[in-house]
């Protein structure tokens, strides 16, 4: 009895994987930090998560990621990011992780409910989903890639000198509609409730930008289409009950993004808002080894060139921590 035990025991560890980095999440900011981390033979182990490649696998066109010429597709592009890491010898793996444990000296995480690892370092890169009005419409041209975006800065070079269509009410908001406007031949910005979340300061600035028209109260009923893109947005106005069509050829939505992270909140410290909460000027998190790159962290720039650069920078972090424990 005592053997079968002692041979239970033994089977269970040996089920417990131990690696020097795990990367949780994939994309711009997980890929490079796979890319880099590869490079220093940390032989890091990644998991694509929920969404294999992240956000810009629902972007149609990247034109604005250095090295691209003439632009590439979001798909086309994690692909051969997740190309160059395994090149390098990253294991990139199926699944996502269900469960932590970051109390103690070894770091432990679960995937799918049922492997255990245990790790040296970790790397989060779980980054943010855009929120979306949740409309049958909406969904489909933006799985299409034929007009509905969540960001301005990213898409909106593709609808110069055209009539697009932006919901929101926040700084972020009038951010993307003041970027819009200054290429858009005209901007109408669709503000949900009676009044602006946005500071005043961004507030007076939509309103003083002659070709954007802000409609109050009103709500999107439906975004119009011929099947493969966007030809108008259908708006209800609650103030005084009508209906009417707004001709535009692009509707992106800016209510807002939630971060990835409800997986970590136990342990990893964030910000009111559910972002991760990073050492300033470096990928740190407030749990010794564990690191943090792209939009889990990022709720200013939210572009793959920035959260390529902080997976470099959690990449190298993590090679320094380890270079301690020597």
């Amino acid at each position: 009895m005592t053997y079968l035990w002692a041979s239970y025991k033994i089977m269970i560890m040996s089920a417990i994987e131990n690696v020097k980095c795990l990367i949780i999440g994939s994309g711009p900011a997980g890929y490079t930090a796979a890319i880099y981390a590869a490079r220093a033979n940390m032989n890091p182990v990644l998991y694509q998560g929920t969404q294999p490649g992240g956000q810009l696998t629902t972007t149609n066109e990247v034109e604005n990621f250095p090295g691209y010429v003439d632009g590439v597709t979001g798909p086309e592009m994690m692909v051969q990011l997740q190309q160059q890491a395994q090149r390098f010898g990253t294991d990139v793996r199926d699944g996502w992780v269900t469960k932590v444990d970051f109390s103690g000296p070894v770091h432990k995480v679960w995937v799918n409910d049922t492997k255990e690892i245990h790790c040296q370092t970790v790397i989060i890169s779980t980054g943010a989903s855009a929120k979306y009005l949740g409309l049958p419409s909406e969904q489909h041209y933006l799985q299409l890639g034929g007009g509905v975006s969540a960001c301005a800065v990213c898409d909106g070079f593709f609808y110069r000198n055209q009539e697009v269509v932006i919901v929101g009410a926040g700084d972020s908001a009038c951010e993307e509609a003041h970027y819009l406007s200054k290429m858009c031949k005209k901007v109408t910005m669709l503000v949900r409730s009676e009044q602006f979340r946005a500071s005043k300061i961004m507030e007076a600035r939509v309103r003083k930008t002659e070709n954007i028209e802000i409609i109050m109260h009103t709500d999107t009923v439906e975004v119009l289409g011929d099947g493969q893109v966007v030809t108008g947005v259908k708006a209800h106005n609650k103030t005084s009950g009508e209906t009417f069509d707004i001709p535009a050829t692009g509707f992106f939505v800016a209510i807002g993004h939630t971060p990835n992270t409800a997986l970590f909140k136990e342990y990893i410290a964030l910000d009111e808002t559910g972002y991760i909460k990073n050492v300033p000027g470096s990928s740190k998190t407030n749990v010794t080894g564990v690191f943090v790159a792209g939009d889990a962290a990022d709720h200013v720039y939210r572009q793959a060139i920035t959260a390529a650069g902080t997976g470099c920078m959690a990449a190298l972090d993590a090679e320094r921590y380890l270079a301690t424990l020597e």
